[in-house]
């Protein structure tokens, strides 16, 4: 089981959350297909945190048929999203359609209550306030416990939240933006992708490192680019490894010299690939929860222990391109 330290908190949820969250938009629980054993090491290995949403096909089924066979949905912290856009771009931030998408969760997930609710994505054109009124009213109803936005940029949710102090209510307590040392150089999948990756967004790192506001970094190891299967040394051969989402949001040459680095840095400390680009993560003094998704049972132990290697200042600043050499 996971350490004490490698569990954090998230205001409402209640229950202790795992810093490394199972990203269930994977192939084989996306097409329906029973993953028990898979899921039973997750659960074995200390993650008790699973990254869900209503548009990730049969996913929310298969998990929910897991639970009831196990028994363990009172072990689990359950995070499912609402509201995503359809695919003609047809925005559904309103209340009939967030109801809409937890009702058919809830009876996915054979669950009464989700325990961090997100909006998918975000519809400037709703008043953030209306928002929150009707995270509030679900909350109230016991239907959900925290709430917040995923792919929400930080002033939407600055927005959100000064509407909710100021009335009395419960804020967003949560964001998930895509966060990881690839710079996301492209919006993978259209409609509105938020990163705080790169320089360019040095702005909301450290409006969430002021309001240390809990991060679920999605796509943490860059769909893949970090998972040891591509290598730094043969950039070309990468679209024969990653998907065309990847491919569009994370393969430029800096990030394949972050790659490159990434090689060296495991090499030396005699790690792999993903554990260094997840240690990198947990050392940007944010309150980051990070999202891994994987087919192979046998990764998730070097997944947990990227929590647990030493990395210095100089290391982290290396693998962002921030100096030369170590």
């Amino acid at each position: 089981m996971m350490s004490s330290n490698m569990y954090g908190e998230i205001p409402y949820v209640g229950k202790p959350v795992s810093r490394i969250i199972f990203g269930t938009a994977i192939s084989p629980l996306l097409a329906g297909r029973e993953e028990d054993e898979l899921l039973d090491a997750v659960l074995s290995a200390g993650i008790n945190t699973l990254d869900m949403a209503r548009n990730y096909q049969e996913a929310e089924n298969v998990v929910g048929k897991w639970m009831k066979k196990r028994g363990c949905r009172d072990r689990l912290v359950l995070i499912s999203k609402c509201g995503h856009p359809l695919s003609d771009g047809t925005r559904r931030i309103s209340e009939y359609e967030i109801r809409k998408d937890f009702a058919e969760s809830a009876e996915a997930l054979g669950t009464d209550y989700i325990d961090i609710y997100l909006l998918h994505r975000d519809d400037p054109s709703v008043e953030a306030g209306a928002v929150i009124e009707i995270m509030n009213a679900l909350h109230s109803e016991e239907k959900i416990r925290a709430f917040g936005g995923s792919n929400w940029s930080y002033r939407r949710v600055e927005e959100a939240n000064e509407y909710a102090y100021s009335h009395g209510l419960i804020p967003f307590s949560v964001s998930s933006p895509n966060f990881g040392l690839a710079e996301q150089v492209a919006d993978p999948w259209g409609g509105g992708c938020v990163s705080i990756s790169g320089s360019q967004n040095q702005e909301a790192r450290d409006w969430y490192r002021r309001m240390k506001m809990p991060i679920v970094a999605y796509s943490s190891l860059a769909r893949g680019l970090f998972s040891g299967r591509v290598k730094g040394d043969v950039p070309g051969d990468a679209d024969k490894i990653l998907d065309m989402f990847a491919m569009k949001g994370y393969a430029s040459p800096r990030n394949f010299e972050r790659l490159r680095r990434c090689e060296r840095l495991a090499a030396e400390k005699k790690t792999t690939v993903a554990q260094i680009a997840l240690c990198w993560i947990f050392k940007q003094n944010l309150n980051i929860f990070a999202v891994v998704g994987t087919t192979n049972a046998k990764r998730l132990p070097d997944n947990l222990d990227a929590l647990k290697i030493e990395m210095t200042p100089s290391e982290a600043e290396y693998l962002n391109l921030e100096r030369e050499d170590i």
